[in-house]
């Protein structure tokens, strides 16, 4: 800023906070401490002290550069540590950065963890006791992305167990942004009579009936995401009442056919809850889940219920029903549920013979979104980042214009189409409006007919803003860029990194000039 007009020590204090604001925290006090009096008074102010995260803000599983974790551990935290109440580290560095100093004030920790092993290690030494057993009431945990194998998810319910042990006045802990589930092969062999809040993935609905069999005797949160519910364990005890449960949040993404089996009966266990939130994927018998169900089976067991948020997805066999329940059916149910917006949508497809009611509170909350429809009701969806689309009638362009609009940060879209386009574009006449795609990073179209194909590849149709992972046919991708000579794709085509197809596929020279990205 030398040649500036305006140097940033000639404003007032009050602007400089806010524009420092804007900036890591870290960045903030390793560019700036010590650089003259008056910064060093304002990067010594609470807004920039209290949480510290000494990650990369990139990747948070890497630590920062060892020079630049040199002058905070020697320099930086000894002259702070009083105002420091939260650390978001990676576990290679949290030995050294809790011993740099003295943090009386330290209430909270996120950690995430490349190595269980170290992770372990590290915890068990004595010199940071003090800290986890007596300081931290509030601890975060995410793990590198692992494959999930049986093993993975065992050692992941010991460090569970562990942290229980070592974290002995803890009250709010997430182990829920891990890659891989929980499995518990037996109920949780710890136990916590302070823990009052659980964010946690577990592999089976039997792990979530473990955590509350009584050794959490205090929890009265929990939020828990599900990768299967199947028919329990007979070995699992669901008589006694979960009376303490205040909250309880369940998603499960995977389809289950024992909600009224294992869910409900479950759910009525939990008599005075003021809170709950279901994020399901049913297959029904007979009826699809509605209003009346809801109200029937759930919102009557729990006479202190203030706050249900729900995004349910039913689907049914079609057979020899004489009455298929309309969008307009559905509603007509839900009255009883008129403190929140509910969206539904309801859609049968005959080729399948099957049929679904999607119906959800809204604002919509969950990050996956499925088989969207041209049904598909709208809105604007913020926090949607997969998206996954099929039908049995064709999806125009303004279809996917709808899609662009309502999922603004969508990351993936999967695409499942058999059905030709009615309406074609050509890019010699009418132009229609190019469709961008903001954050879109990961495109798999799956069992498509090739409109789809160029629905995304022509330039006159679709813009992407990055890199792309395109997941497709290698001969239906050859087909529609005309064996890799078509200039209307080779834009759209040049955004693409990462190529899979099912298939084993001998590709062309021609490919890798045309997909000079693609590794």
């Amino acid at each position: 800023m030398e040649h500036s007009i305006v140097q940033l020590m000639d404003l007032p204090d009050e602007l400089i906070m806010i524009i420092l604001n804007k900036l890591d925290n870290s960045e903030v006090l390793y560019s700036l401490m010590d650089v003259n009096t008056r910064l060093n008074q304002i990067v010594h102010d609470l807004m920039f002290t209290t949480k510290i995260t000494l990650t990369k803000s990139a990747d948070l599983m890497i630590a920062l550069p060892d020079i630049m974790l040199d002058r905070f551990c020697l320099q930086i935290l000894p002259k702070i540590h009083h105002n420091i109440k939260w650390f978001s580290l990676e576990s290679s560095s949290m030995e050294r950065v809790l011993l740099a100093a003295d943090y009386p004030n330290l209430r909270q920790l996120d950690i995430f963890i490349n190595d269980q092993k170290c992770f372990f290690h590290l915890t068990d030494k004595s010199s940071l006791y003090h800290i986890f057993q007596n300081q931290i009431v509030t601890l975060s945990l995410t793990t590198k992305k692992d494959i999930h194998d049986a093993i993975t998810m065992n050692e992941r319910a010991n460090l569970f167990s562990y942290i229980l042990i070592i974290f002995t006045n803890i009250l709010h802990l997430k182990f829920y942004e891990s890659s891989s589930s929980i499995l518990f092969k037996e109920p949780c062999s710890s136990f916590s009579s302070t823990l009052v809040e659980l964010y946690i993935d577990v592999y089976l609905f039997d792990d979530c009936l473990y955590l509350l069999d009584g050794r959490l005797d205090q929890l009265r949160i929990l939020f828990i995401n599900v990768c299967h519910i199947l028919p329990l364990r007979s070995t699992i005890n669901t008589k006694n009442k979960l009376a303490n449960l205040k909250c309880f949040s369940l998603t499960s993404n995977s389809e289950t056919y024992v909600y009224d089996e294992v869910i409900v009966p479950n759910l009525r266990r939990m008599l005075n809850l003021e809170k709950l939130s279901l994020h399901l994927d049913i297959k029904c018998k007979v009826r699809f889940i509605d209003g009346t169900n809801l109200e029937k089976n759930i919102i009557v067991h729990m006479p202190n219920l203030n706050e249900f948020t729900f995004n349910i997805r039913s689907s049914i066999l079609i057979n020899d029903q004489i009455h298929l329940l309309s969008n307009e059916d559905i509603q007509r149910t839900l009255t009883s549920l008129s403190d929140h917006q509910v969206i539904s949508c309801v859609d049968y497809f005959p080729s399948n013979k099957t049929g679904q009611c999607h119906f959800y509170t809204y604002p919509h909350t969950r990050q996956y979104y499925d088989n969207i429809t041209n049904n598909f009701p709208g809105g604007l969806l913020k926090h949607v980042r997969i998206a996954t689309l099929f039908d049995e009638r064709p999806f125009e362009h303004t279809f996917f214009m709808q899609i662009a609009q309502a999922f603004p940060f969508l990351n993936e879209l999967i695409v499942s189409n058999c059905k030709a386009q009615n309406q074609k574009l050509n890019g010699d006449s009418e132009s229609f409006a190019i469709i961008k795609y903001s954050h879109l990073t990961i495109l798999r179209l799956i069992n498509i007919h090739d409109d789809y194909a160029e629905e995304f590849l022509l330039d006159i149709k679709t813009c992407f803003s990055n890199f792309i992972f395109l997941v497709m046919d290698y001969d239906k991708l050859q087909r529609i860029t005309r064996n890799f000579t078509r200039d209307a794709t080779r834009v759209n085509c040049t955004k693409v990194d990462r190529f899979f197809t099912a298939k084993q596929s001998n590709r062309s020279k021609d490919f890798h000039v045309y997909f000079p990205y693609v590794k």
